[in-house]
C-alpha cells in the first residue's frame, strides 16, 4: 500500500477510476452494510460521472420482460400490433446500473448480466419481437451478505475490476480529500492516448498465476485500470506505480492462494554510473513482476493470507439453505410457462395477454362485434414457482477411546456452536454417535436444540472406531431425509483411525477398507460432507477419508470448540 493511503484513500481512488473507463471496468463489487460509509462511497462516484450519464436501480426480482425488454403490453393493446419496450439494460447504456442486495441474485439473472457485459448489448428474442440494443454500462454490486459464502455470482464477480470492502471503514474517515470531478473529465480525455508496454501486462499476467487466480478476465481488467490510473495522474504512459495499483485493487482481492517463496539468486551486476544523459532506470519485467506481486499481497488481509497458506483454493462443500425445488402452488415466483387450468395451477394473468396481444388483429372476425380481446387455447400460461427445501444437518461424533483421549470435549463443543447456528437457520439437526461395535442414533432430525445438547453432554467416550458401521447409518438417515423432500449435509468429527469393521470385529486394515466403500457411497448418493480432523496432528487416514467422501478436509491441530466452529461454518 501506497505510504499515507488508507481503505478509504484506496475506495476513493476506485470510484475515480471507475467514473473514468465505467464499461471498460465492467464496474465494482461494493462489500459492506448499508449506511452512511457506504452511501459517500456511492455519492462520490456519482458526483464524479457526467451530469447526463444515466443511473439505473435493478430490483432484484427483476422479470426478464424488464430486465431485457419485450412486449408493451398496453401500447399493443391499444395499436392492435405488436409494440416493444426498451428493458432496463438498454436504459442504462452508457451509465451506471445499481444492484442490490447482490448475493442474493438469481444465476439466471446473473448470467443475462454478464452476456451484456461481455457483448455490449442485450439481444432478446420474445413475445414475438426479436429486440437488439446497445448496453455498454458498468454494473455496481452491492453485497450485503454476512458470511462468507454469502457473496454474488462468481460469473458476475468475474467480469468486475474492482472488489471494494468497506465494511471496517469509519464514517469519520468518509471527509478525507478525494479525486475532484475535473480531475475525472481531464483523464477520460487523456484515456485513449495511455500506452502500456508488453512488460505491464507480462507482469500482470505473472501476479495472477502466482495468486492462484486461473482466469483471464483479471489482468485485462487489471491493465485497463492501470491505464486508467495513469490517465488521472497525467501520464501518457503507464508507470510502474500505475501497475502497482492495479495489482493491489483488481488482482489482491481475488487471490485464491499466497505466493510462493522466492527462489534464493546471485545478485545482479551493478548498473553501470550514471551519466547526466541518462534517463532515470526502468526495473526489468522480473523486477516488475516482483513490485506487482508485492503490492497485490500487501492488499490480501492478513487472516485471508494465512487462510491461504494453509488451504489453498477450498471449495465450498456445504451451505446454509437447502436445494431449490419446482413448486406448483407456492414459493416464489420464477416466471411462466404454456399450460392448463387444471389440478390448482394459477393462472399467469400478464403473460397471457401478453402472448394473446400480437395475434388480436388476425383473430378479428372480419371486423364483426364480437370481445374486444379473443384468448385462445395456447395463450394460456401457468404460474411456475420455486422453494428451498430445508436443510438437515447431520452430525457424526466419533466417541471412540482415541477421540475421547485427544479433543471429545472440544468436539462436543464445537456441536454445540453449530447447533445455535442451526437453530438460528431453522434448520433441522441430528446426531450420531459411534464408538465400542457401531454407532448410535442420539437424537433423530429435530428443530429441538434442548434436546440436541441433551444428548450431546450424555454422550460418553470410549471403546473402539467403527467409521464404516457410522457412516452406513449416515447415509440410510440421509436417504430418508432426502425422501421427505429435505437437504442433508454430513458433519464427521474424527481422527479417521478406523479399527472396528461392520461385523464388529477388530482389525484395522479391513476396518479401513470398510470404511472409504462406505465413505464412496455417500459420495456416489451426492450427500455434502465436512470431515473435522481431530487428531492432535493432521493424519493420512483423515485425508484419504476426506478424498473418499468427496469433502473438504479440517485439520485442526490446535484448536479450540470456537476455532472447530468457524472452520465448519467457511466449509
Amino acid at each position: 500500500m501506497t505510504p499515507g493511503a488508507g481503505p478509504w484513500a484506496d475506495a476513493a481512488r476506485a470510484a475515480a477510476l471507475l467514473a473514468i473507463d465505467p464499461a471498460g471496468l465492467g464496474g465494482a463489487a461494493l462489500r459492506a452494510p448499508p449506511g452512511p460509509v457506504r452511501e459517500a462511497w456511492l455519492a462520490l462516484l456519482r458526483s464524479l460521472l457526467p451530469p447526463a450519464m444515466p443511473w439505473r436501480r435493478l430490483p432484484l426480482g427483476i422479470a426478464d420482460s424488464r430486465l431485457l425488454g419485450g412486449l408493451d403490453l398496453a401500447a399493443t393493446l391499444r395499436a392492435g400490433r405488436p409494440v416493444a419496450e426498451r428493458g432496463i439494460l438498454a436504459e442504462a447504456d452508457g451509465g451506471v446500473l445499481l444492484l442490490a442486495m447482490a448475493e442474493r441474485l438469481e444465476p439466471g439473472t446473473a448470467a443475462r448480466l454478464a452476456a451484456a457485459l461481455d457483448t455490449g448489448e442485450v439481444a432478446a428474442e420474445r413475445d414475438g419481437l426479436a429486440l437488439r440494443a446497445p448496453a455498454r454500462l458498468a454494473l455496481v454490486a452491492l453485497d450485503e451478505g454476512i458470511a462468507p459464502e454469502e457473496a454474488p455470482p462468481a460469473a458476475l464477480l468475474d467480469r468486475l475490476a474492482l472488489r471494494l470492502d468497506l465494511s471496517a471503514i469509519p464514517p469519520a474517515a468518509t471527509s478525507a480529500p478525494t479525486p475532484t470531478g475535473g480531475q475525472v473529465i481531464a483523464a477520460r480525455a487523456l484515456l485513449p492516448r495511455i500506452a502500456a508496454g508488453p512488460d505491464v501486462l507480462e507482469a500482470l499476467c505473472a501476479t495472477a498465476a502466482a495468486l492462484g487466480i486461473d482466469s483471464l478476465r483479471p489482468p485485462l481488467l487489471a491493465l485497463r485500470l492501470a491505464r486508467a490510473a495513469a490517465a488521472l495522474a497525467g501520464r501518457e504512459a503507464v508507470a510502474e506505480e500505475d501497475a502497482a495499483l492495479a495489482a493491489r485493487l483488481v488482482l489482491g482481492p481475488r487471490a485464491t492462494q499466497a505466493p510462493a517463496a522466492p527462489e534464493q539468486e546471485a545478485p545482479p551486476p551493478p548498473p553501470p554510473p550514471e551519466t547526466a544523459e541518462d534517463q532515470p532506470p526502468q526495473p526489468s519485467p522480473e523486477q516488475l513482476g516482483e513490485i506487482l506481486l508485492a503490492a497485490a499481497e500487501a492488499a490480501i488481509p492478513a487472516g485471508l493470507l494465512d487462510g491461504l497458506r494453509l488451504a489453498p483454493a477450498r471449495a465450498r462443500t456445504a451451505g446454509t439453505s437447502g436445494l431449490r425445488r419446482a413448486s406448483p402452488h407456492r414459493g416464489r415466483p420464477v416466471g411462466s410457462r404454456p399450460g392448463e387450468l387444471r389440478g390448482g395451477a394459477r393462472l399467469a394473468l400478464v403473460d397471457t395477454l401478453r402472448a394473446a396481444a400480437p395475434w388480436q388483429r388476425l383473430r378479428a372476425n372480419g371486423g364483426n362485434p364480437g370481445p374486444r380481446l379473443r384468448i385462445a387455447r395456447e395463450d394460456i400460461r401457468i404460474r411456475r414457482f420455486q422453494q428451498r427445501s430445508e436443510t438437515a444437518t447431520l452430525f457424526l461424533v466419533d466417541a471412540s477411546g482415541s477421540a475421547a483421549l485427544h479433543r471429545l470435549a472440544e468436539a462436543k463443543g464445537a456441536v454445540e456452536l453449530l447447533l445455535a447456528e442451526c437453530y438460528i437457520r431453522r434448520d433441522r439437526v441430528a446426531l450420531l454417535a459411534f464408538r465400542g461395535a457401531g454407532a448410535e442414533l442420539l437424537l433423530p432430525p429435530t428443530h429441538s436444540l434442548v434436546r440436541a445438547r441433551r444428548s450431546l453432554a450424555a454422550l460418553p467416550g470410549g471403546g473402539g472406531t467403527p467409521i464404516a458401521a457410522a457412516l452406513d447409518g449416515a447415509l440410510a438417515l440421509a436417504d430418508a431425509i432426502q425422501r421427505r423432500g429435505q437437504t442433508p449435509l454430513l458433519v464427521l468429527l474424527t481422527d479417521g483411525r478406523a479399527n472396528i469393521a461392520r461385523d464388529g470385529r477388530p482389525g484395522r486394515e479391513r476396518a479401513m477398507a470398510e470404511a472409504l466403500e462406505a465413505a464412496r457411497a455417500l459420495r456416489a448418493a451426492r450427500i455434502p460432507a465436512l470431515l473435522v480432523d481431530t487428531s492432535p496432528r493432521p493424519q493420512e487416514a483423515g485425508r484419504s477419508l476426506a478424498a473418499a467422501l468427496g469433502g473438504r478436509y479440517v485439520p485442526l491441530p490446535y484448536a479450540d470448540a470456537a476455532a472447530i466452529s468457524r472452520a465448519v461454518r467457511q466449509g
